[in-house]
């Protein structure tokens, strides 16, 4: 803390940054060896974790070793060169003039010079040295004293994507552990954003195995509940910086992001509550949606009826208050033959409510534009746009999830709706996602105003 207020006058600190600094100070000194920091976002973590602790590490021990990973090569880049501009500064130079860089940019070495750039730079006259990297960058014939990561999710779908999960884990396992020297030490800083992210996963293997790696975890959400750690000053229902984020502000951003970002995001408990995106009791059932409302129906194609996925479409209603209606489920098991009779039958039926755009998502590949064309031709006469569908259906049904938990969202009655309740309170874990999916695209394109959407091909 005193390093950062010498080198940054016109910081403001609070109490939670000197609680996390004196964590630093122990790691520093190798006391804590294995530190997990979780934070909210814009908590100041990245300037403390990535800026400062890397320069007082070499202001103090000129010949450690240290490689600090981010989610991305860019932002490793940025933090590689703010670390530098502290170590430039004079007052870096007044309290540690014997740790210097080189006063030119150097991408080779060279006899006589010393390393400096974006990516690495050497202590001059020592042994010491700064390599920034993204996560999953190569930083192989490197050995680290000091292991820093922070931030390895860019983004909800990142975060969302198993397969993006297992890379980092495997970075982490396959690389960036092995590079760390005996007696060293490892940081993992971040927001939480999954219940099997990085800080997840080392958290499920300490707790499973005696001989992993067992962390000391500062875990500061951003208002205070139960239990509070011996750490936390708090007391329950107190937000955690009030001079710059306080309970108004904390408030309405829970209510913009829904409780399934705010938790994990906020709060560091990535695990849903109640197992799920979505509760039952969001949601009331009513009679019919408005006449004169806007309409979509949006169809989710299973590949073939074989695999026991399925076909189902989805038909929204906004009406002019900005109340949305789950109006009808249409679901089932269905030939390719079988699915496109149903899907002109349903055509029909909407046809009588008015005004009603159907949308259908185009798989990947031949076999996705063949059966999106074959759809457009059997709906001629109708309004039908085609739209090839991005990121993860966790990530797709956020916005709509939000409007559900504000209770902005009816659901008209009809045989349909226990199965889709089943749905929505078992995603995103359930066995079947398809309600949901074609909920959560229907939505998003009554939200978003026609102009504005993705260019879509319409027959």
């Amino acid at each position: 803390m005193d390093f950062t207020t010498y080198t940054m006058p016109e910081f403001e600190r609070s109490w939670h940054h000197e609680v996390m600094c004196e964590y630093l100070d122990a790691f520093v000194r190798i006391d804590i060896t294995r530190l997990i920091i979780s934070l909210p976002p814009r908590h100041t973590k990245s300037e403390f974790v990535s800026r400062r602790l890397p320069a007082l590490i070499l202001g103090q021990n000129p010949d450690a070793p240290i490689i600090a990973a981010s989610y991305g090569a860019d932002l490793a880049r940025r933090m590689n060169r703010d670390v530098q501009r502290i170590m430039d500064d004079a007052p870096y130079r007044r309290l540690f003039p014997e740790t210097t860089l080189s006063g030119a940019n150097v991408r080779t070495v060279a006899q006589g010079s010393w390393l400096r750039n974006s990516d690495m730079f050497e202590v001059v006259e020592y042994n010491g040295y700064y390599r920034g990297a993204g996560v999953g960058g190569a930083i192989t014939g490197m050995g680290m004293k000091y292991g820093i990561i922070d931030d390895p999710i860019k983004n909800r779908q990142d975060a969302n994507s198993p397969t993006i999960r297992q890379k980092i884990w495997d970075w982490y396992t396959s690389t960036f552990r092995t590079r760390l020297a005996p007696g060293g030490c490892i940081l993992v800083t971040m927001t939480r954003w999954h219940q099997d992210d990085l800080v997840g996963r080392l958290l499920a293997l300490a707790a499973s195995d005696p001989d992993a790696d067992q962390w000391t975890v500062l875990t500061l959400p951003a208002i205070a509940e139960e239990p509070i750690a011996d750490y936390d000053r708090r007391e329950v229902g107190e937000a955690l910086w009030p001079t710059r984020f306080d309970l108004a502000e904390l408030n309405k951003t829970r209510v913009s992001l829904g409780s399934y970002d705010w938790n994990s995001l906020y709060m560091q408990r990535p695990a849903p509550p109640e197992g799920g995106m979505f509760k039952r009791q969001w949601f009331d059932i009513v009679g019919a949606a408005p006449r004169n409302a806007q309409r979509v129906r949006y169809w989710d194609k299973a590949g073939s009826a074989s695999k026991g996925d399925y076909t189902c479409g989805a038909l929204l209603a906004k009406d002019t208050n900005g109340t949305f209606y789950i109006e009808d489920i249409v679901r089932g098991q269905w030939s390719a033959l079988e699915r496109e009779t149903i899907i002109k039958q349903t055509a029909e039926v909407d046809a009588q409510r008015g005004g009603v755009v159907i949308w259908q998502e185009q798989e990947p590949g031949s076999g996705g534009l063949e059966s999106a064309q074959s759809t457009t031709r059997n709906l001629a006469g109708h309004v039908v746009r085609t739209e090839r569908v991005t990121g993860d259906k966790e990530t797709r049904a956020m916005p709509f999830a939000a409007q559900c938990e504000a209770m902005n969202v009816k659901i008209v009655r009809g045989e349909w709706n226990t199965a889709y309740l089943n749905e929505l309170a078992s995603f995103p874990y359930g066995a079947h996602d398809d309600q949901i999916d074609a909920s959560s695209c229907a939505f998003n394109k009554l939200v978003v105003p026609m102009r504005q959407q993705v260019r879509s091909r319409e027959y």
